[in-house]
């Protein structure tokens, strides 16, 4: 089992004014989060709109991304209800070269820990060659991973169940599989989460974060003074006050208006909450102009 570790960006998904994916500024923004400080980038998760993107759509970036300059750091979310389009999407991906997959259980549906086993089991069954992320985000699924499911993973699939992004924070700070990755989903537990032995964050955020979290991971394994945790942190919290995808398409809008583009049934912030966040983050000296990134 060979550990990811590093800054990953959820990265964002950009839309053409008819709301179809634009494929190339969807890659080139993913290009421009690793220029900036990521280590690399996860393709459609939540952030990424991937549960609205029609699976067409995915199929077409994924090819043209596997000729990205950077197409071994990229892993590849699904987005997907479906356990037979999850396993054909991976299948495809896999064509290609791409490896490494964050999945989540399927929402709605009320599940326990054997049927997720069983649900996991059954795509690897499909695709040996696999490494899956495990995406536990229960406000999303419905579904919290326990450390017991995990483990039990981990002991059936070394060499596929590689690591958790852990957007519950429940597993972070008590898990502990020597060479499996685990990811806080939020730059607050970053400092705190490498202290512990966690790999680093695949956040939303970082999708203007990049340049700050990246400090932040450097600075710690160099035993450097931490000097930007305290502002990543309440950058954070700014963007945290609103829905994030609405509040990060509402701030890189500002810049490119592509971004104004969002797929019901999600909307741009509120010209109340707009202001809010602009307001909240010029006073952290957080400003868009500054941001190598969109």
């Amino acid at each position: 089992m060979t550990e990811i570790k590093g800054i990953y960006a959820a990265s964002l998904s950009i839309l053409d004014e008819n709301l179809g994916l634009n494929i190339d500024k969807t890659i080139r923004h993913a290009e421009n989060l690793i220029d900036a400080g990521c280590h690399g980038v996860a393709i459609f998760g939540s952030t990424g709109q991937s549960q609205l993107i029609s699976v067409s759509e995915k199929i077409q970036l994924i090819n043209k991304l596997s000729k990205s300059k950077f197409n071994e750091k990229y892993i590849i979310g699904t987005g997907l209800n479906s356990l037979t389009e999850t396993i054909n999407l991976v299948k495809i991906a896999r064509t290609l070269n791409f490896k490494d997959f964050l999945i989540m259980p399927p929402a709605y549906y009320k599940y326990g820990d054997e049927d997720v086993l069983n649900y996991y089991s059954r795509i690897i069954e499909q695709i040996t060659d696999c490494r899956i992320i495990l995406y536990n985000f229960e406000k999303l699924c419905g579904y919290k991973f326990s450390k017991e499911c995990v483990e039990k993973l981990v002991n059936k699939f070394p060499k596929q169940i590689i690591g958790v992004k852990d957007s519950s924070y429940n597993l972070f700070e008590t898990l502990k599989i020597k060479n499996f990755s685990i990811f806080p989903g939020s730059e607050e537990k970053l400092l705190k989460g490498l202290k512990l032995g966690c790999s680093g964050i695949i956040t939303a955020t970082c999708n203007v974060t990049a340049s700050l979290a990246r400090k932040v991971y450097d600075d710690f394994y160099r035993n450097n003074t931490q000097t930007a945790n305290e502002k990543l942190c309440k950058v954070r919290q700014a963007f945290d006050k609103h829905n994030l995808i609405s509040a990060l398409h509402t701030f890189l809008s500002k810049k490119d208006k592509i971004f104004e583009n969002i797929l019901p049934i999600l909307s741009l912030l509120t010209e109340k909450n707009k202001k809010k966040l602009f307001e909240d983050l010029e006073k952290l000296d957080f400003n868009i102009d500054n941001l190598k990134i969109g």
